[in-house]
């Protein structure tokens, strides 16, 4: 068995999917056609590593670095229409990813998609945990929309989208609909709708079922966040440590510490590293000593102080 005993070991999906191997899903049969290693065993679904273990993914070694736990990042993103939430398409059409910002070892994840024709606020992270709690539906994040509609919207259908509307895969209902002040625009009328689930383009076929076709969506807000006014389609915005960890407070996930303290366990953590490739280099004992004042360290060969 390939696992590991450590109290900071995680599951092997999870770490090869923060690797940048895919999601824990898509990596899974990786580990189960025996394509994966953990210290030179051939490991087994179910099986837990730590970054410290050698772990190989198809005979080729999976740098440390790619490993270990990052700091979980987010941003808010104001996607235009035209542009898909695929990371490739296969008819060539330009992916939301193409416009994001670097992430070093790691991977952007959506936080829910948007399709093709509807624009806004989208918000990624490099944290899967984070993702997967709020996409489900036990958390009830509310998304709020912006729909500009065809025809006359009588007060009876905006009575029946709130009761709830019989789609092919359940019911469906808004939790909120405001009629929005508009010039006259003729047939089109514009509304403000919010609903707590993220069913393949609900807003559009709920007033669709009611006969009225959505000629326009924005979405304006995901849970806490509202999108920026001086968000500009196709920019992002990052949120501050104190605002992620707001976020993850709101599904129930550990806080982080602060990125500069984090820096300096890193510090520390590095020099323990190289200390070790000494010892081992040169064959000899010696013993670390850590000032964690200041994140260095300092290397005293073994014997009298």
């Amino acid at each position: 068995m390939a696992s590991s005993t450590s109290t900071n070991s995680e599951k092997l999906q999870k770490i090869l999917a923060r690797a940048g191997f895919g999601s824990r899903r898509s990596v899974e049969p990786l580990i189960a056609e025996g394509h994966v290693k953990v210290n030179g065993r051939v490991a087994t679904l179910g099986d837990r590593a730590t970054a410290d273990d050698r772990i190989m993914v198809k005979d080729r070694l999976v740098k440390e670095s790619r490993l270990e736990k990052q700091p979980t990042k987010v941003i808010l993103y104001n996607k235009p229409e035209g542009r898909i939430c695929t990371r490739n398409d296969e008819k060539g059409r330009e992916t939301i990813f193409e416009q994001l910002p670097r992430i070093i070892n790691g991977r952007w994840i959506s936080i829910g998609r948007l399709d093709l024709n509807t624009s806004g606020l989208m918000i990624l992270t490099n944290n899967g945990e984070l993702a997967n709690r709020m996409m489900h539906p036990s958390y009830e994040m509310e998304r709020e929309y912006t729909v500009r509609v065809f025809g006359n919207v009588t007060d009876e259908t905006l009575k029946k989208m709130i009761k709830g509307v019989t789609l092919e895969d359940g019911v469906a209902r808004f939790t909120r609909i405001q009629k929005m002040q508009q010039a006259d625009e003729g047939q089109n009328k514009w509304f403000r709708v919010t609903l707590k689930q993220g069913k393949y383009r609900e807003v559009r076929r709920i007033w669709e079922s009611q006969g009225h076709p959505v000629s326009r969506l924005h979405r304006m807000r995901y849970g806490l966040f509202t999108i920026p006014k001086n968000l500009r389609k196709g920019k992002t915005e990052e949120l501050s440590w104190k605002q992620v960890n707001q976020l993850l407070n709101s599904v129930e996930l550990k806080e982080e510490a602060r990125p500069d303290m984090r820096s300096q366990q890193g510090r520390i953590k590095t020099t323990e590293r190289q200390a070790k490739a000494m010892n081992k280099q040169f064959g000899r004992k010696q013993k670390t000593i850590h000032d964690l004042s200041d994140g260095k360290g300092r290397t005293r060969r073994g014997g009298r102080r």
